[in-house]
């Protein structure tokens, strides 16, 4: 069993930061790319960030050099940096893990934690 467990989300004015974590356990026995997706209120759940077992990193355009994605493998943690927050990143944020086996990638999501910017 795999499990996701996110945290840090809360109430936040415009300009704030805030720092999510997603600690991942369970059968992981090795590094497996990460992401952080959001769904805004009426919108459709979106990729904001990724990291790869490498520990490259993509962003959506719209948290470029605003947001950080980051890893601690001894913790079996990722985390997401946000900071200069706008009220359009208000959104659940979820973690996502994809495991690729014989049988077919297998993807595993959080619960997700809320963020609300706003003033």
């Amino acid at each position: 069993q795999v499990q996701l467990v996110e945290s840090g989300g809360g109430l936040v004015q415009p300009g704030g930061s805030l720092r999510l974590s997603c600690a991942a356990s369970g059968r992981i026995l090795t590094i497996h790319p990460m992401a952080w997706y959001r769904q805004p209120p009426g919108k459709q759940r979106e990729l904001v960030a990724g990291i790869t077992s490498g520990d490259a990193t993509n962003y959506a355009d719209s948290v470029k050099g605003r947001f950080t994605i980051s890893r601690d493998n001894a913790k079996n943690t990722v985390y997401l940096q946000m900071n200069n927050l706008k009220p359009e990143d208000t959104a659940v944020y979820y973690c996502n893990l994809v495991i690729s086996g014989f049988s077919g990638p297998r993807t595993y999501w959080g619960q997700g934690t809320q963020v609300t910017v706003s003033s």
